[in-house]
């Protein structure tokens, strides 16, 4: 049993017949949908026809909301119905990320994800779902796919249909007959505020009411230089236009995401580097080096936790992550490497306390193992948000990885100019941290300078290099974060001038974070 959709646009009239029966049956709040009707007119005046699209779940085969929720608070049913408990979920977002159609929200009553389930309380009783029920055309059809008898099955096998972004592989259970190109792909129409209807607030969880910060979402031709504006584009603009929709979710995953990024960053290379260099021999580092470097890292793993509990919309449920575990999502093995890496560094602070040598020396490579694996985890939980193209890069780990080691070494030289007792790792952490920065400039390079798959991605590294937040990228990252540290360490090896290079990096990284989290959110999805 394999239950799945069909909207037949032949038949849809865009009543929203389905959108309201939907809310009623699943008490929906205001503000937030779980089917909706998208309008979308072609044509220039008078010439001019609105084609219908009806949005929701697809109920993916290989759904990647499931495998990135972290205590399967999203799950699939034997009959292919996704479906969610919010007795589970601790509304971290990132099932929102990981849905490439734009179908889940953050209920702002029960502050919980939640979606079109395909009425599930009613399939198990034998009947319909509701939007089915209530379509004075018949223009929504549902069905076991598996079934070669149903009228679904029957559809989708003697009609041409289409699925919304099959290059995504997640396999869609949702098909539309004669679906429009122009109402189905979300960047062929420009996105903007000015439709029938959009009033209402826009925002969800505790970005609710924000929609001026949180809520934008931008069309690249409205962000580029209008001179650069191709003739195709200003074409298209004027005869495909968005003129009903669901407000935008905007950004989900704001501030705190960004600085949690930055202290774990900072958290696992801190460390790193004094004990590397204790393991090697490099240099003679002191034991009061290794004291405060492992209580700074312990600080910054603890602001870390913080702010993941922070973004989060159910905080107190922050513990299932541990115990209600989820592992095909690395939200889960990120929890257990920041737990296993805050655990071990205690103990090894016991062992040493205790001047048990022998036993502090076999701790230091699991801890430097985990200090690796934690200043990239986040790389991976970004790569299965797969509706979000830009993180899908294979360069993110590097990214990320580099963020620590310039971090880990600023932080150490920052505190250098006021205690002496790091003095002897001067030398060492200057070279790391300028030919850091030299790669991490070529990695900035081949990431903007290299083809991205997809026009999602295309759009968002626009957006960092030429749109919304060029300047915060050319005068925040590459000027500050890099080139001006490059400079400085090139020309000055004195003390304050390292120093504030140092400031200057991490700076740098922040604005760098900021941009890798926010600027893919603003692209539309749907």
């Amino acid at each position: 049993m394999n239950f799945g959709f069909v909207i037949d646009n032949r038949n849809c009239i865009g009543c929203h017949a389905c959108t309201v029966a939907c809310k009623a049956e699943n008490d929906v709040p205001i503000g937030v949908n779980r089917t909706w009707v998208k309008y979308v007119e072609k044509g220039q005046f008078p010439n001019t026809r609105r084609v219908f699209s009806v949005m929701r779940c697809n109920h993916c085969e290989d759904a990647p909301c499931t495998t990135i929720c972290p205590t399967s608070a999203l799950y699939k049913r034997p009959d292919g119905i996704i479906d969610f408990n919010n007795e589970r979920c601790i509304a971290c977002k990132s099932c929102t990320q990981a849905c490439p159609y734009d179908a889940i929200y953050i209920d702002p009553e029960t502050h919980t994800a939640a979606k079109c389930n395909y009425c599930a309380h009613r399939v198990d009783v034998g009947l319909k779902p509701a939007c089915v029920n209530v379509c004075p055309t018949e223009a929504i059809v549902s069905g076991d796919l598996d079934d070669p008898i149903s009228k679904i099955s029957k559809l989708v096998a003697g009609e041409q249909v289409t699925v919304r972004k099959p290059e995504k592989g997640t396999i869609p259970n949702l098909f539309y007959v004669e679906g429009d190109h122009a109402s189905l792909l979300p960047l062929e129409t420009q996105h903007s505020r000015r439709y029938l209807w959009n009033s209402q607030a826009t925002g969800v969880g505790h970005h609710s009411g924000n929609s001026g910060v949180y809520s934008t979402v931008l069309d690249i031709r409205e962000s580029s230089n209008p001179s650069k504006i191709s003739k195709n584009d200003r074409v298209r603009k004027q005869i495909l236009t968005r003129v009903y929709d669901a407000p935008s979710k905007g950004v989900l995953w704001g501030w705190e995401v960004a600085g949690y990024i930055f202290t774990k960053a900072i958290a696992a290379g801190i460390l790193a580097f004094p004990m590397l260099f204790q393991l090697t021999g490099w240099v003679n580092v002191s034991d009061s080096v290794l004291w405060i470097t492992a209580i700074m890292s312990l600080v910054f793993l603890g602001l870390t936790g913080v702010l993941l509990i922070k973004d989060l919309d159910q905080p107190k449920r922050f513990l299932y992550v541990l115990l209600r575990p989820h592992w095909t999502s690395w939200l889960v093995k990120g929890g257990y490497t920041i737990s296993a890496y805050g655990g071990l560094l205690i103990l090894w602070g016991v062992l040493k306390y205790f001047e048990l040598a022998t036993l502090t020396e076999l701790l230091i490579w699991p801890i430097l193992s985990l200090s690796v694996l934690l200043a990239v985890y986040t790389a991976f939980l970004f790569g299965q948000a797969k509706g979000r193209d830009f993180w899908q890069s294979p360069l993110l780990s590097v990214h990320m990885l580099l963020h620590s080691v310039v971090g880990g070494s600023a932080a150490l030289l920052i505190m250098s100019a006021f205690w002496t007792d790091i003095l002897p790792l001067v030398t060492l952490l200057k070279g790391i941290l300028f030919w850091s920065l030299v790669v991490q400039l070529f990695s900035f390079a081949a990431e903007f300078l290299s083809s991205h798959p997809t026009e999602d991605a295309v759009k968002t590294a626009h957006m960092i290099t030429h749109g919304i937040f060029c300047k915060t990228f050319w005068v925040g990252v590459v000027l500050c974060g890099n080139a001006a540290p490059l400079l400085l360490l090139s020309i000055n090896s004195g003390l304050l001038a390292v120093a504030t290079a140092s400031i200057l990096v991490l700076i740098g990284v922040w604005f760098s974070v900021r941009i890798w989290v926010m600027a893919p959110q603003m692209v539309a999805l749907s």
